[in-house]
């Protein structure tokens, strides 16, 4: 019992400090906006361009179903696509408000007798494997195409802080030795020790699950889904571009690269990427010459216009879900007064 609180209390304190930091980054990030021209610039706003918008986020998450859909097939083929779809929407919507829960949460939704938690749980990092991937891709095609226009912001505000910063690379370092020599000592120790036994099964099936893609019967489909959902982000922010009037000379490979470094402030420990996202993006917006609070109007309308719809979709499938247990359960108490 005092474990368990103590625990809940490490958890208030973490959340308490996400939540300070996300206010923290709000305030620089909007410190600065004069409300007047932002507001003009809000009114100016094309929104059948937003609408597009949220079609395409829609259809990011569609995508995001089939591909995790394959994924899951090798351990249950009669796994049902509702039940991702719902996974999906309320693991976004957990994660706007606690950055990280929304990913374990959506793979409890699909667990089951064929798929294992931390066979779930697998197949999620095989998801982040694939989409480290298609960033790494994207980017690449945004500086090859773009280089002239922000290449040497890249340099000094990326690559070189990220080159000089020891400190990371200790860091990562220690974490890749000490995740190895775990699992080295947990596999030799199995046979010795319940408790390895049972951290030595749950990593082994954490591992199927991240291996998972190699029994696909479908790789194209995932590899094809991965390039699809990442090239929906880009049109996303394409969408906002054409939305503004003022941004309106922006093109495809100019969305590329806002939607890199909006991709790379989702790495910031805070609800939803709030503040962090707008700060990052709205200076990002200023290298084209626009004005601070052009570049915040942008990074609002695409950030809080997506989490519209992220909520909306989870809420829906939260209820249906909800509506979904009951009936299961309904079913399964009909079948045994049968018996």
């Amino acid at each position: 019992m005092a474990e368990k609180k103590k625990n809940i209390v490490k958890d208030i304190i973490k959340y308490t400090l996400m939540f300070i930091l996300a206010g923290v980054l709000v305030y620089f990030a909007f410190r600065k906006v004069h409300w007047g021209e932002f507001l003009a610039g809000l009114r100016q706003t094309r929104w059948m361009w937003i609408v597009v918008f949220c079609l395409c986020s829609i259809v990011a998450v569609v995508l995001r179903l089939f591909r995790w859909r394959e994924l899951l097939i090798p351990f249950d083929p009669d796994v049902k696509s509702i039940r991702i779809w719902d996974a999906i929407n309320v693991g976004n919507l957990a994660s706007v408000a606690l950055p990280g829960v929304g990913e374990l949460l959506r793979c409890a939704y699909v667990t089951n007798k064929k798929i294992e938690y931390d066979k779930s749980v697998g197949t999620m990092f095989c998801e982040r494997l694939w989409d480290a991937m298609a960033l790494i891709l994207l980017t690449i095609l945004a500086l090859a195409f773009g280089w002239s226009r922000f290449g040497d912001y890249f340099m000094d505000n990326v690559i070189h802080p990220l080159l000089a910063n020891r400190l990371f690379w200790w860091i990562l370092g220690i974490v890749v030795v000490a995740i190895a020599t775990f699992v080295i000592i947990v596999m030799r120790l199995r046979e010795k020790s319940p408790v390895f036994t049972k951290i030595a099964d749950s990593l082994t099936r954490l591992w199927a699950g991240i291996t998972v893609f190699t029994k696909s019967k479908n790789k194209a489909l995932v590899a094809g889904s991965t390039l699809m959902i990442w090239t929906m982000y880009t049109v996303m922010c394409y969408c906002i571009f054409k939305a503004m009037p003022m941004l309106e000379g922006m093109d495809m490979v100019d969305a590329l690269f806002i939607s890199m470094v909006g991709n790379a402030a989702s790495v910031v420990p805070v609800p939803g990427s709030i503040g962090a996202y707008h700060y990052l993006v709205a200076a990002s917006i200023g290298i084209y010459g626009h004005s601070w609070d052009i570049g915040i109007l942008y990074a609002t309308l695409n950030h809080e216009i997506h989490s519209i719809v992220v909520c909306t979709l989870g809420v829906i499938s939260y209820f249906h879900s909800i509506g979904w247990r009951k009936s299961q359960k309904a079913a399964n108490a009909d079948g045994q007064v049968n018996e």
